[in-house]
């Protein structure tokens, strides 16, 4: 397993769906790796910011598609997308003729996107254990961790099978 390896298997938090409807579209019409990857992450990162400003007290405008995710909801998402940025790689990884310049591309966004992704993890989790926020510590602590086996299995890719 390429990325999957460094970071235990996803159990889902909830039963409820993690992406909105527009966004399983948009992913069902990419399906070349790197635009995939591109959208998945775009909703990751979504999910991570609106769970920062609900954290701040910031009220969701109404219309938002994630307006009535909580924000353990949205940590949840955050990490069942980072788990299915990590198989669609893997799975693309393994399929004759890999597409490498579509995986690298894939491989170099992961890793730029979880470099900004767990700096903002961290202050959420200051935050949350200032307010004593147990289930939301842990969430956190469960997104940053598959945020940094994600960062970490990117780089060992790159440098290894995915070398230029």
């Amino acid at each position: 397993m390429l990325l999957a390896g460094t970071v235990t298997a996803a159990f889902g938090y909830r039963d409820r769906e993690f992406l909105t409807e527009a966004e399983i579209d948009a992913i069902r019409k990419n399906q070349k790796i790197d635009p995939r990857v591109k959208l998945y992450l775009r909703a990751a990162l979504q999910r991570l910011e609106a769970t920062h400003a609900r954290m701040a007290g910031q009220e969701t405008l109404p219309g938002d598609p994630l307006e009535y995710f909580t924000p353990e909801d949205m940590l949840d998402g955050y990490y069942r997308i980072l788990n299915s940025v990590m198989l669609n790689i893997e799975d693309a990884a393994y399929k004759m003729p890999p597409d490498k310049g579509g995986i690298r591309k894939a491989l170099k966004h992961l890793r730029n996107q979880m470099k900004k992704a767990v700096p903002e993890l961290e202050h959420m989790e200051k935050t949350a254990v200032e307010r004593n926020e147990t289930e939301l510590i842990r969430l956190i602590q469960r997104a940053a961790e598959i945020s940094r086996g994600a960062m970490e299995g990117a780089e060992h890719a790159l440098e290894n099978k995915f070398s230029e």
